[in-house]
């Protein structure tokens, strides 16, 4: 009984960390990644024109920002489940959602015309977020419950 207790603890010590380190990501976004967006989606977006944007600086500071908190994403969903089949699956699916949304975001910047800012917002939300993390153990908690 008192190990169980002690490993829950540890348990509960790693998922505090694990969330200060998505809560340091947040906080210091603006000195560790290119993101012309910061700014921008600050204030009324609706009816301004995209700022100027390198391309490429942009897609390596989404995807680092992508990198960090997958992989601390990954390590919160081992903690909770201690199953390697579930981070498998976990990392497959952030591989292709990282494929289907930074494709759609630069698709939009791009190529489109007229006002869709507030679909670039929330496509680059998923992208900068830890948004599929909530989704992630909400379905894998279910799935262990089946």
């Amino acid at each position: 009984m008192l190990q169980k207790l002690l490993n829950n603890k540890i348990r509960i010590i790693q998922l505090f960390f694990l969330i200060l380190l998505l809560v340091l990501v947040r906080a210091f976004e603006n000195q560790l990644f290119y993101d012309p967006f910061l700014n921008f989606f600050k204030q009324d977006f609706t009816a301004v024109p995209l700022p100027n944007i390198n391309s490429f600086k942009l897609f390596l500071g989404l995807l680092f920002r992508y990198v960090i908190n997958s992989s601390v994403s990954l390590a919160v969903i081992y903690v909770l489940f201690a199953e390697i089949k579930m981070i498998k699956f976990a990392f497959v699916l952030y591989c292709f959602f990282f494929l289907i949304l930074i494709i759609l975001l630069f698709f939009i910047i791009l190529f489109t015309k007229g006002n869709h800012n507030w679909l670039l917002f929330y496509v680059r939300r998923f992208l900068i977020q830890p948004i599929f993390l909530m989704l992630f153990i909400a379905g894998f908690y279910y799935q262990k419950q089946k």
